[in-house]
Parts: structure tokens; sequence; C-alpha cells
């Protein structure tokens, strides 16, 4: 079975990976959609700059507009195209949690789809530690959303089954990562120069942002 393949690191299971990865990086420039794997769930993948494919994410979920679609990113670097604002607390949690499921909500630059950015004009973005996440922003040069892989209200998707139950004949590629081991999805905070709003816990404790936050780490 499929097992058994992936636990022999084997060059033939490292090509097959290897073309799945250039297969969706194809289908993420034509301004397609791929599932594929995070560090919490399967997420719906489509070029952040391309806004039919970001619309094409939303009718997807089918997702309320007061609820924004986030994004991953390959490096800071790439905040510079998201982000008018940077603050200093954010940098911080930054290099404590990146890579890793903290998605922080900043000041969106002009000119990002509305679907990415909630009521108060932030977009939430986060550096995946998964590595075919990781693979496929870099790859495609370009911010990736990471909504995760479910119609709204429904249970996101850990399994590549789950995710293809849910899409299948309707988003061209699936990339497998095996089971995920999320359980909460990211924690998502909201950051603007004055203050720190969380939206939601997640796989990040509160605690553990707070120490950071008071420089106790």
């Amino acid at each position: 079975g499929v097992s058994n393949r992936r636990t022999k690191s084997s060059s033939g299971t490292r090509e097959r990976d290897a073309e799945i990865i250039s297969e969706a990086l194809a289908i993420l420039s034509s301004g397609e959609v791929a599932v594929f794997p995070t560090e919490t769930f399967y997420g719906l993948g489509a070029d952040a700059f391309n806004e039919s494919a970001v619309e094409r994410v939303a009718s997807l979920k089918g997702r309320d507009p007061e609820d924004p679609i986030s994004l991953i990113i390959s490096d800071k670097e790439m905040l510079t195209y998201l982000v008018a604002d940077l603050p200093v607390a954010a940098q911080r949690l930054m290099e404590h949690f990146w890579p890793g499921p903290l998605t922080l909500v900043l000041p969106a630059r002009e000119g990002l789809s509305n679907l990415v950015q909630n009521r108060n004009g932030g977009v939430g973005i986060r550096i995946s530690s998964h590595p075919i996440a990781a693979a496929l922003v870099q790859g495609l040069g370009r911010p990736l959303t990471a909504t995760s892989a479910n119609p709204s209200g429904k249970t996101p998707a850990r399994t590549l089954a789950e995710a293809q139950a849910y899409f299948s004949g309707r988003v061209k590629v699936f990339v497998d990562g095996g089971e995920l081991k999320g359980k909460k999805g990211s924690t998502v905070l909201e950051m603007t120069r004055n203050k720190i709003k969380i939206i939601r816990e997640g796989e990040i404790g509160l605690q553990e942002l707070e120490q950071v936050l008071a420089g106790s780490c």
C-alpha cells in the first residue's frame, strides 16, 4: 500500500513526490486550485495575486466574505508585497514562532484581493513548517492561499481522502502528505501598531504567546 512506499525513502518515491509538486506548481501558475498539506490541515492553495484563482477558492469553500482567506509565504521578504505596516511585536512573534501554526493578521497593502482581507483591511499570513507547503510557495514565488480544505462549516480535512471526498472533480491536483496531526488549526492574532487581538486560539496557546511578547523567552 501507500504507507509501505512512504516509509522507504527510495529514489522512486522522491521522484514521484517531486513530480507531484511540479504538477501542482504548473496548476497553481495557471490560476487553478490545488489541495496540499500544511502543518495543521490540508489547505486549498491558489496564487494569492491572481484574483480569479482566489475567487475560485472562495467559491469552493463557500465561505462568508466576513471570514477572509489566509495566506502562506516562503520568507519575510514576501511580506513586503503584502503588508503596509509591521509592528515590532509582530516581528518578535515571527522570530519565535515562524515557520509554524501562527497566523498574523497585519495591515494589508493596497491592491490585494478583498477576499484575503478582513473588514479592517488586515491580511492573515504565516510561514508554514510543512516541507510540501514550503516547497510549493517557494516554487511559485508568490503567496499561496492556505484556507483549510473543507466547505465552510465542515470538519477540516486531515487526510487526502477527506479532502477528495469534499472536492473530487472540482480540484485538479491533490498533493498527499499522509495523515496530518493538526487539532485546532493555526492560532490567529490580529496586530496593528496599537493593539493585539486574539481571533482564534489554535495550536499555539495564549500563555506561550504572552511569554514571548513579554520578552521572557
